[in-house]
C-alpha cells in the first residue's frame, strides 16, 4: 500500500513538473519592472481633484514597433476616460527597419516573410488599419502629427501630407494657412506653338515638367503638416497648435511666420484662455536635450536650436501676458514631466512641458538628468488632460498593462507573443551618450 502511494505521488509530481514546464511562458515569464516613480493612473480612474472638469482629451506619440498592440488599448482607455479627441505626436512606423507587430501579423497569417519593399509599401496603410481605425470605431476624432520617422527614406514630408490628407485637410486645421495654388500641368508651356522639338528635347522637357509639377504639388501640400484648431467652439477656448520639426532644418521661416501670426491672434483674442503646443521633438535645452531640437549635424548650422529657441521665448512671452501655455512632445520613448526645468531656462522662465513617447515604440533608459519622481520608462501609456473652466489643464500619465490590451488584439497576435515581444521585450539598454550639441557655452547659459 505504501509503495503504491509513493508511486502515485511520484507520478503526480512528474505530471506537475511537465505541466509547469509547458506553462512556463504563462507562469515563469519574467516581467522587467519600470524605472522611475512618477505617479500614474489606470484607464477610467476617477480624479481626486474636487474641481469640476469642463472636458478631456488624450495625447501620446511614437507608436512604431508595437503600436498595433498599444494603440487599440489607448483608444479603449480614451473612451473609458471620456476624451473629446486623441492627438498623435508623430512616429507612426519605424520605416528604417521592420516593426515587430507587422512581422508577427504576417507570420500568423502564414504569409512569406516580409520584404523591405512590402513593408514600406504597407507601413502607413497598416497604421491606418490598426491604429487609427480603433478610434474611428468609437468614434473619436483623431488628430495626427508628423515625426522624424515619417521623413526617413523612402518616405518624406510630401508623401506624408498626401497619404494622410483626409486627416490633415480638416477645415478646422487649415484655416491659418495661405498656400499657393499650383498651376494646371502644361498651362505655362506656350500653348498654340507649332514648332516641334526633337525627340531628345521632348523627353527632357517632359521630365522637367514632371519635376516642376511635383515640386509645385509639394509646396502646396507640405504646410499641412503644421496646423492649429480651437476647441471647444464655445468660449473660453483652447488653441491647439501642432508644429512640424520632423527634420533638423525645422522650423523653417514660413512655419515661423505662420506660428507668429497664430500666437499674435491668440494674444489679442480674449476668448482664448489657453494655448497647447504639440510637436514631435521637444524644444531645445530640455531635460531630454540629447533627443530634441538640439539634434543637428556638426557640419551644419544649428537651425533647430535657433528656431526652437524663438518658439520657446515667444510662448514664454505669451504666458507672461496671462495666457495659460502647455508644451507637449514625444520623440523620446518614455514619460517625463517638467522637461524645461533646466539651468538654461530657469533664468528666463520655465514653460510647463511633458514628454509622452509611450505609444508602442522601443523603450529605453532615462537621461542622467532625469528626476525619477517625474519620469517613468519601460512603460506604455498616454496623457489624460483634464480641462477646467478657467482654462487650466491637469495632465496625468495613464499607464497601460498587458491586461489593458483588447481581447481581439490578443487573439490576433497571440497573448504570449504580446507579453514576450512587446512588454518583456521592445526595450533597449544601450548606455546614454551625451552629444556635443547639448554642451552649452557660457554665452548660452546666460
Amino acid at each position: 500500500m505504501r509503495k503504491t502511494l509513493i508511486k502515485v505521488a511520484a507520478g503526480n509530481l512528474a505530471l506537475w513538473s511537465l505541466a509547469l514546464a509547458a506553462g512556463c511562458n504563462c507562469f515563469c515569464r519574467s516581467h522587467p519592472t519600470s524605472v522611475g516613480t512618477a505617479p500614474s493612473r489606470v484607464p477610467g480612474q476617477a480624479s481626486d481633484d474636487k474641481r469640476v472638469e469642463s472636458w478631456r482629451f488624450v495625447v501620446s506619440g511614437d507608436s512604431r514597433n508595437c503600436g498595433d498592440i498599444v494603440m487599440p488599448a489607448i483608444a479603449a482607455g480614451a473612451k473609458m476616460d471620456g476624451a473629446a479627441f486623441y492627438w498623435h505626436l508623430g512616429d507612426l512606423r519605424a520605416i528604417y527597419d521592420f516593426d515587430q507587430d507587422m512581422v508577427q501579423a504576417a507570420k500568423i497569417k502564414g504569409d512569406s516573410p516580409l520584404t523591405i519593399i512590402r513593408y514600406e509599401e504597407d507601413a502607413w496603410d497598416d497604421f491606418k488599419r490598426n491604429q487609427i481605425a480603433p478610434f474611428e470605431n468609437i468614434p473619436m476624432p483623431f488628430y495626427l502629427g508628423i515625426g522624424n520617422h515619417e521623413t526617413i527614406s523612402p518616405k518624406n514630408r510630401c508623401e506624408f501630407a498626401e497619404a494622410f490628407g483626409r486627416l490633415l485637410d480638416k477645415p478646422e486645421l487649415q484655416d491659418g494657412h495661405v498656400r499657393p495654388e499650383s498651376s494646371p500641368p502644361g498651362a505655362d508651356q506656350g500653348a498654340g506653338k507649332t514648332s516641334k522639338p526633337n525627340a531628345g528635347a521632348a523627353a527632357e522637357s517632359d521630365s522637367t515638367k514632371e519635376c516642376t509639377r511635383k515640386c509645385e504639388e509639394c509646396s502646396r501640400i507640405e504646410p499641412k503638416t503644421y496646423y492649429h484648431w480651437n476647441y471647444p467652439r464655445d468660449k473660453p477656448a483652447v488653441d491647439f497648435i501642432y508644429l512640424d520639426n520632423a527634420t533638423n532644418d525645422q522650423f523653417d521661416q514660413a512655419q515661423l511666420d505662420w506660428f507668429n501670426g497664430v500666437i499674435q491672434k491668440d494674444e489679442d483674442d480674449k476668448s482664448i484662455s489657453t494655448v497647447v503646443v504639440g510637436m514631435h521633438k521637444a524644444l531645445p535645452w530640455s531635460v531630454t536635450c540629447d533627443h530634441s531640437m538640439n539634434e543637428h549635424n556638426p557640419n551644419e548650422p544649428p537651425r533647430g536650436i535657433e528656431s526652437g529657441e524663438h518658439v520657446y521665448k515667444r510662448l514664454l512671452d505669451l504666458q507672461r501676458k496671462n495666457k495659460k501655455v502647455y508644451v507637449l512632445a514625444s520623440h523620446s520613448h518614455y514619460f517625463m514631466k517638467d522637461i524645461f526645468n533646466t539651468s538654461h531656462w530657469r533664468n528666463e522662465g520655465v514653460l510647463p512641458g511633458w514628454i509622452i513617447g509611450t505609444a508602442g515604440a522601443q523603450r529605453y533608459p532615462l537621461p542622467p538628468a532625469a528626476d525619477l519622481t517625474k519620469s517613468k520608462t519601460y512603460v506604455y501609456g498616454y496623457l489624460l488632460a483634464r480641462v477646467y473652466s478657467d482654462g487650466t489643464i491637469d495632465f496625468a500619465f495613464t499607464e497601460l498593462k498587458e491586461s489593458d490590451i483588447p481581447s481581439d488584439v490578443k487573439n490576433r497576435y497571440t497573448e504570449s507573443w504580446i507579453g514576450e515581444a512587446c512588454f518583456d521585450g521592445n526595450r533597449s539598454k544601450e548606455p546614454f551618450v551625451e552629444h556635443d550639441y547639448c554642451k552649452e557655452s557660457p554665452a548660452q547659459k546666460q
